[in-house]
């Protein structure tokens, strides 16, 4: 067997190390920061804890899978996952709410007709069945398969299927998320209850394709989950994962080119000058650092290229409250902007005033995550321009007041309660996760002329691989750890691998 170097330890590159290890791999990773997780991260202060990255786990199965193929201790036995049930609770621009139960469509359907009105949760409910068929038709290629070789039929086909128009007498094709939600639910509160699953990834609807409907298709389907402790206990468990296994970790090791030997990619170099070769490696680091630290051309002309522009990025409050968390408060809540023209043109082009955008709220109800019972710690996000001055400024400072006074809706007495907050801007993730501008990578998405696509994991540079949430299949936690399959897949069983059965 033969060795491995890993350039960075995000949760894909450690998904891949771990099973490489499995295989009989001798697996190094080379990490510039001091620790694991790439953007699953903590902050702590004063006895609070709040997680900095995804702050929810959606298709569990993924790591479930990693954790029975790497080890006897299955996943559940290393963290404790909640469902977290309502999974969501959604206040609309005109003060109408809806809790959404977890992983039920007829208890969703009931909840939105109760709420928005008779009709409302049957629109939902048949969107729901058209999403799964979008599911069903993408899964495999985006999700368990290495991007085929012929990947442009994927960027040509819209899976989401068309749908009769009594009308027209004919039936008409949605191109986009916004026209699925113009033509099929018809109510702006159900539309912004749909945009808000491309809006959680920086994606303007009114461009994203349809294929889109996969991401609510998820969440419905396979529910919402929190780990015990913050999401950061994931990648804890997976990190003493790949230790168990004897995979080796080297932090503070930044890795300034990737070795040429025979034509094939042959070890990495350091900042410090030493030299680690290696039979294989693997780079779960930004196109853009990645195609500095060769002179090769990684992609055919052709190929899916890598998104070198500055995605949008998550702006973050960390919230510490005095104060008990109110009996009935809900784990997550989403405060819906009040004017989404403006939202959306505000993600696309950036404003010197900011407007108040759609702002995620997580209240987790966890021990492990406020000092003592009568403190809550929350955490507040909403996507951003990457590009800017957000971080200590007085731009900054203002957008953090808008989603201070959104959050008021859902947490009620906020401002009293308030010790202190904490803002963390797009540029921190950038400085931690190495991603430019601390840009938020979207999962793969079918249609869309392939603009949706992310970088095949293997290169032209024989031996160069590519993990994570900047290479296929996408951002988004279960992405990384199929990237992180689909990586070991290939090399331990070559070029011929097609993914799991």
């Amino acid at each position: 067997m033969g060795r491995i170097a890993v350039i960075g330890a995000g949760m894909g590159a450690m998904a891949a190390a771990a099973r490489l290890a499995v295989a009989g791999h001798r697996v190094a990773v080379y990490e510039r920061g001091e620790t694991y997780g790439g953007a699953v991260r903590r902050f702590e202060r004063d006895g609070f804890g709040f997680d900095t990255g995804p702050g929810l786990l959606t298709l569990p199965a993924v790591w479930r899978d990693l954790f029975i193929k790497t080890g006897k201790q299955p996943l559940e036995e290393c963290v404790e996952l909640v469902q977290v049930d309502p999974s969501s609770r959604h206040v609309f621009a005109d003060g109408t709410a809806v809790a959404l139960p977890n992983a039920s469509r007829a208890g969703v359907v009931a909840a939105l007709d109760e709420a928005l009105g008779a009709g409302a949760g049957g629109r939902w409910g048949d969107f729901l069945v058209r999403a799964r068929e979008a599911w069903d038709r993408t899964r495999r290629p985006l999700l368990e398969e290495p991007l085929w070789p012929n990947w442009a039929v994927l960027a040509d086909r819209e899976p989401y299927p068309a749908v009769p128009h009594k009308r027209l007498l004919r039936t008409r094709r949605a191109a986009t998320l916004a026209e699925v939600g113009a033509w099929e639910l018809r109510d702006p509160r159900l539309t912004a209850l749909l945009e808000n699953y491309a809006l959680a990834y920086g994606l303007d609807p009114r461009v994203t394709p349809a294929s889109a409907a996969v991401l609510p298709y998820m969440e419905h389907a396979f529910g919402s989950w929190y780990v015990r402790g913050g999401v950061r206990e994931l990648a804890r468990a997976v990190y003493e994962r790949c230790v168990a296994r004897r995979v080796e970790f080297h932090f503070g090791a930044e890795v300034t080119g990737v070795l040429e030997k025979d034509g094939r990619a042959a070890g990495v170099e350091l900042a410090d000058g030493t030299v680690a070769e290696a039979d294989h490696v693997v780079a779960g680091v930004h196109p853009v650092r990645l195609q500095g630290l060769t002179e090769r051309r990684l992609d055919d002309e052709g190929d899916v290229r890598p998104d070198t522009a500055a995605r949008p990025g998550r702006f973050t409050v960390l919230l510490a409250l005095r104060g008990p968390r109110e009996t009935g408060a809900l784990h997550h809540t989403v405060v819906h902007a009040p004017d989404r023209t403006a939202e959306l043109e505000s993600l696309r082009s950036g404003t010197d005033e900011p407007v108040r955008p759609t702002v995620t709220v997580l209240r987790p109800d966890d021990p492990a995550l406020r000092p003592d019972e009568e403190h809550e710690s929350v955490v507040l996000s909403a996507a951003v321009p990457a590009e800017g001055d957000w971080h200590r400024s007085e731009r900054g400072e203002r957008f953090a007041d808008l989603l201070l006074a959104a959050a008021e809706v859902a947490i009620p007495g906020l401002r009293e309660r308030l010790l202190w907050r904490e803002v963390r801007s797009p540029g921190l993730g950038e400085d931690e996760t190495g991603a430019a501008f601390g840009g938020v990578s979207a999962p793969s998405l079918a249609a869309g002329e392939g603009r949706f696509l992310h970088p095949a994991n293997t290169t032209r540079f024989p031996g160069l691989y590519r993990v994570g949430g900047w290479s296929h299949p996408g951002g988004g936690l279960p992405h990384a750890g199929m990237s992180g399959a689909l990586v070991a897949g290939l090399i331990v069983e070559g070029p011929e691998f097609r993914g799991s059965q």
